[in-house]
Parts: structure tokens; C-alpha cells; sequence
């Protein structure tokens, strides 16, 4: 039996599959505190150890020791931990990115690059990334995120989005309402007024726009709200569902389930999609008949990406496809 990896891509670059959901975490407590959550509700969002808000002032190279002590000791148990590194015009980046690829480049997720006013100063850091992979010897390619949450940025979303090592393009909305120097209303922080303000609507849909055109999974912001569940919920659904937001930031452990609940795909979608790729690998991926409706390899393209999602969100599947595919 062919995998559909083998049978539908042809050796195309395959779009990334990752958590819908990025929590973020500054402290060594708190990401500690995140590595014990994976291990107790499973392997369904990735950590983001912060050097750019996390790190006080003068201890940078202390915060990113520590780090790199914490994502090579055994609480890292599912190796889904990232960092963010300091932004360009901070001294600090290249120090960032030497301690963090050099210590734990061979279990780092990914590397965040925030506040880019310029694709030169992206494309920069990517290069000084690469640079550290290879002389400290580590073979893989490291993911890289980038905030899109300034003017410069958002003007240039889609050459940016077609850099290399590129993973998720990220909004971050609250340096983008700053930047507009009070001509969006602070309430345009929080639902409704992120998703029907104008400027912000228009942002958010280039973003997603930019992402998804060059294989690049695009990432919404936080929800301000910490404890109501019903309030992430509701904002993830909207980014998901209304923008083509396929991930979400958390800043609260209780905004990690509800993102994830939200993010995920329908179960009864999930059923058809195990059970059209069970038909087509049977049918060694010609084209089929389910529930009255022609498939073929457009329509197994997506059903695939549904089976995967539904396996990285914790969506249940069935035991016959379960071990066909996975």
C-alpha cells in the first residue's frame, strides 16, 4: 500500500504540520510549569521559551543559558519548545542565537524573530541562524517565525514570506495598533474590534494571505482576556474560521485546550477524510466514489491534511486508518 506522502506530492515542499497552538512562557518556573502541562494534556501545543520579554535587562545571556539547560534536560520530554530571540535592534540577538543554536539547536522547534521594520534585517538574522547552524555543527534546518507587526513588515509580508527556513509567519497585534499612533482604538486590542477593524481585518488578511501562498503556516495573536476560556475560544474560532489563521499564541495556561478545541477539525469531517483515504489507497489513488461524490487526488490532498491535523490536535481516529497512515 503507498503512503499518501509518496503518492500525492511528488516531492513538492510539504506544507508544515505543527500544534495549532503556541504557548508562550518567560520564566524558567513557567516554562517548566508548560513542559509538565504537554506531558499531562499530550503533545498538542509548542512552548516558546521568550528571551525578548522575558530576559531582564543586563542578565540576556543568563536567560538564554538557562533555557538551553532547561530544553536539553529530561522535562523536555516531547522536544516541542522554541524560542524567541531578541529583536534587531536590540545587541542582543546575535548573543541570543549563538547561546540557543550552539547549546540546543539539535532539540530547538523553532526561532522567533520579532519586530522586523525591514525584510533586510529578517533575511539578516536568518543568515546569522544558518551561520551558527553550521559552525556549530548541527546538520538540521531550525525553523524560523516571524512577528509581522509592524508597517515595514506588513508592506513587505510577501517577499518576507518567501524567505528561507520560514515556518509561520506570526500577527502581533498589539505593536501593530501602537504603531498606528492612536488611529486605532485601544478597545481594537480585544473582540470584536481586532476582527472588523478596518486596518487590523485588512493586516490580518494579508498575512494569512502571504503565509499560506508560500507554504507558510500563518499564526493569530494573543487574547488579552487570561481567564475566560469562552473568550479564546471564541477569537480562535473567528481567526480559524473567518481569516485562515491555522495557529494561535497563548499566554495562560487555560487559553491552551480552548485554542486547540477550537483549531481542530470537525470529527465528522475527520470520519470522511479517514475513510475516502482508505478507499483511494485502496484503489491505489485513482479516482473513487464516496457518498455519491467523485474524489480524486485534489480532494485527497485535503483530506490528508485533515487526517493530520486531526492527529496533532487529538481528534480521535479510526484504528484502520490510524494504522494505514500513521
Amino acid at each position: 500500500m503507498v503512503h499518501p506522502n509518496d503518492a500525492l506530492f511528488g516531492g513538492e515542499k510539504p506544507f508544515p504540520l505543527i500544534p495549532a497552538c503556541e504557548h508562550f512562557a518567560g520564566s524558567e518556573k513557567l516554562i517548566l510549569k508548560a513542559l509538565s502541562l504537554q506531558g499531562s494534556i499530550g503533545a498538542v501545543f509548542d512552548i516558546t521559551c521568550d528571551c525578548e520579554d522575558g530576559a531582564a535587562s543586563g542578565f540576556e545571556r543568563d536567560h538564554a543559558e538557562m533555557i538551553v539547560r532547561v530544553l536539553n534536560s529530561d522535562a523536555n520530554v516531547h522536544k516541542m519548545a522554541g524560542a524567541r530571540i531578541h529583536d534587531y535592534t536590540h545587541p542582543a540577538w546575535k548573543l541570543d542565537i549563538d547561546i540557543l543554536v550552539a547549546g540546543a539547536g539539535k532539540v530547538l522547534s523553532y526561532i522567533t524573530i520579532p519586530k522586523c521594520t525591514d525584510i533586510a534585517q529578517a533575511r539578516e538574522m536568518i543568515a546569522y541562524i544558518q551561520k551558527a547552524a553550521t559552525f556549530a555543527g548541527i546538520n538540521r534546518l531550525i525553523p524560523v517565525h516571524i512577528l509581522i507587526e509592524t508597517h515595514g513588515a506588513l508592506n513587505q509580508v510577501h517577499e518576507i514570506a518567501k524567505l528561507p527556513w520560514l515556518q509561520v509567519l506570526d500577527f502581533g497585534l498589539m505593536d501593530f495598533v501602537s504603531a498606528h499612533h492612536g488611529a486605532i482604538p485601544a478597545s481594537a486590542m480585544r473582540s470584536p474590534g481586532q476582527f472588523e477593524h478596518r486596518l487590523l481585518s485588512r493586516a490580518k488578511a494579508e498575512v494569512v494571505s502571504a503565509a499560506l501562498a508560500n507554504g507558510v503556516v500563518p499564526a493569530h495573536n494573543v487574547t488579552l482576556d487570561l481567564k475566560n476560556v469562552e473568550t479564546t475560544f471564541g477569537d480562535a474560532t473567528r481567526a480559524r474560521n473567518e481569516f485562515g489563521f491555522m495557529r494561535m499564541w497563548s499566554i495562560y495556561p487555560t487559553q491552551i485546550s480552548a485554542i486547540v478545541d477550537a483549531m481542530k477539525p470537525n470529527y465528522d469531517e475527520v470520519a470522511d477524510a479517514a475513510n475516502i483515504l482508505l478507499a483511494a489507497q485502496a484503489a491505489d489513488w485513482g479516482p473513487i466514489q464516496y457518498a455519491g461524490e467523485l474524489h480524486d487526488r485534489a480532494t485527497y490532498r485535503y483530506f490528508w491534511e485533515v487526517l493530520q491535523k486531526a492527529k496533532l490536535t487529538g481528534v480521535m481516529i479510526s484504528d484502520e486508518a490510524d494504522k494505514a497512515f500513521f
